[in-house]
């Protein structure tokens, strides 16, 4: 994985951020699943190391380990130095969704039946603990940080981690106790928290961290990270309610059925009559299936106005975050394919 900079050095740069994931999405895949150990035992194998490798290779888009790298280039640092912190990252991502699909009692996850499903519940918690398991390790046993710099970086890991169990506190807290209360502000505060966070921020603020950047850019990065994490986020949402059913991957709509308080949601409870608003929480409340239902709920959103809300309010901190970015870190290559990213964020098909 160190030909990054040579190719953004020569010319040879990515088009566009779409372009960059799919051209180094299989290699930092690579170097990510190389931090999965091997048993002592056969049998460690076969019900746990040997599952969480499958589940891992099928990666997605890997965009959070390579956006770290990237922003290590683009305060003038080696990214090279970044890999082991951004297989960090990845390796909690997996351990989140693992545990997150359990959560949901979800059924697809990147195409592919779940895996509480394939495995059992208690292996697929078992795994999901050693995803986690390997987040700090990858960085202590990193031969090219010094212990200064590992542990700042555990310490973006230990907040990182604490800030996105919070967020899914509130994410599943509201659903449980049928909370219908909730505002759009709300939404934003466990949306930053559960996915901003360590979809966006802390994986640029420690690229900024291992390159040598200043306190000014380390910050800098962050904010854009949290401002483009949450546009992830909202159009994550947006995709599972509108987006087309063959590319999201998951359950298309099961955000209706787990009751999800997504920016949409509140957005239409806040915004309905009497009558709309009582249809909509009681499929919210019904853990419906029914296509047709689905798409009803859809279409009272939608009436709302909630759908293109969601959609500006994205646009709109995409917009904000990269006019600010370009004022705070130095042009490059590297910068050009971070702003690239919020546009891939809030336009992305799947």
């Amino acid at each position: 994985m160190g030909e990054l900079k040579e190719a953004l050095s020569t010319g040879r740069k990515p088009a566009s951020f779409e372009e960059f994931i799919e051209s180094y999405a299989t290699k930092i895949g690579a170097a990510v699943n190389a931090y999965i150990p091997k048993g002592t035992h056969p049998d460690m194998d076969r019900y746990l190391y040997d599952p969480l490798k499958r589940y891992s290779e099928n990666g997605g888009k890997r965009h959070r380990p390579l956006i770290c790298m990237a922003a290590c280039l683009a305060v003038g640092g080696d990214e090279t130095r970044a890999i082991s912190a951004a297989a960090a990252i990845e390796h909690f991502h997996t351990a989140a969704l693992i545990h997150d699909d359990i959560a949901d009692e979800a059924e697809l996850r990147r195409g592919k039946p779940c895996l509480h499903l394939t495995e059992g519940v208690g292996l697929a918690i078992n795994m999901g603990d050693l995803g986690l398991s390997l987040v700090n390790g990858t960085v202590v046993n990193d031969p090219t940080l010094d212990d200064a710099t590992k542990v700042r970086v555990i310490r973006e890991l230990t907040d990182m981690t604490r800030r996105t169990i919070e967020g899914q506190a509130l994410d599943i807290g509201w659903a449980r106790d049928e909370r219908y209360d909730i505002t759009p502000d709300d939404y934003l505060v466990m949306a930053t928290h559960k996915t901003a966070h360590y979809s966006g921020a802390v994986p640029l603020a420690i690229g900024a961290i291992i390159g040598g950047g200043t306190d000014t850019q380390i910050e800098a990065l962050r904010n854009y990270g949290l401002d483009t994490g949450l546009a992830f986020q909202i159009q994550d949402d947006l995709l599972n309610l509108v987006g087309r059913a063959e590319s999201t991957k998951k359950g298309f709509r099961d955000d209706i059925t787990e009751g999800k308080r997504t920016l949409v949601v509140v957005h239409a409870l806040q915004n309905l009559d009497d009558g709309k608003r009582n249809r909509l929480i009681e499929i919210l409340s019904s853990k419906e299936k029914d296509p047709a239902v689905l798409a009803e709920a859809v279409d009272i959103m939608t009436e709302a106005g909630s759908i293109d809300y969601a959609r500006q309010y994205a646009e709109n901190l995409t917009s904000i975050a990269k006019n600010r970015l370009v004022d705070m870190i130095d042009a490059s290559p590297a910068r050009d394919l971070l702003i690239s990213m919020a546009d891939w964020f809030v336009n992305r098909l799947n």
